[in-house]
């Protein structure tokens, strides 16, 4: 009997962890123009349950190119899960995840910077979980898709190290990020905005 309640118990866990990815999330697609010698593209993701896209009203006011974020836009940073997208320029994506580790160690000396595990099929990408002296906890996935793109691009978050629910949080995250697909596209960012209303 009691090993059947500890199968049942992991079997309720692993449904917790991944019932929710293929039930509940919903495809999003966010575009970026070409630009010299980046071609136009596509990230595609996936929107956690109960969770609103932004690429072109709050994201363009904050400089960046999505935000995901649970209940009403406050403007605050925390629990808001953030997309970049730049040319790449740094040698490899190990460079990228070092040169943030460095200024964000430079920002907070008693900082701590520890590896936060994913995985993505699709590119490689790389996660830090960085703990403030503040209190406030960022996480951050770097992601490559490849040479050709001309791009590398980064999900993050930042929340309270106290959080509540904040294993939850960082489960959504990862589906985020994990989730994350790059593809040459036509599109433009207006075409974005037509698509999202």
């Amino acid at each position: 009997m009691k090993r059947w309640v500890c199968l049942l118990s992991l079997l309720m866990l692993w449904i917790g962890a991944h019932g929710v990815r293929a039930a509940d999330a919903v495809p999003v697609m966010v575009y970026g123009k070409a630009d010299r010698d980046v071609p136009a593209w596509t990230i595609r993701t996936v929107l956690p349950a109960g969770w609103t896209q932004d690429c072109c009203l709050y994201a363009q006011g904050i400089g960046v190119n999505e935000v995901l974020y649970k209940g009403e836009w406050t403007g605050e940073p925390d629990r808001v899960m953030v997309l970049n997208v730049w040319p790449s320029k740094l040698s490899s994506l190990e460079a990228e995840v070092q040169d943030d580790r460095h200024h964000y160690l430079d920002r907070d000396p008693r900082g701590k910077a520890g590896v936060f595990e994913l995985g993505n099929k699709a590119m490689a990408c790389r996660g830090v979980l960085y703990e403030g002296t503040d209190h406030k906890d960022d996480v951050v996935v770097f992601c490559d898709p490849g040479l050709a793109s001309g791009i590398r691009f980064s999900w993050s978050m930042a929340f309270a190290h106290d959080e509540q629910g904040k294993d939850e949080l960082l489960t959504l995250f990862r589906q985020v990020a994990e989730q994350s697909r790059y593809a040459v596209s036509s599109a433009t960012r207006v075409d974005a905005a037509k698509a999202a209303h």
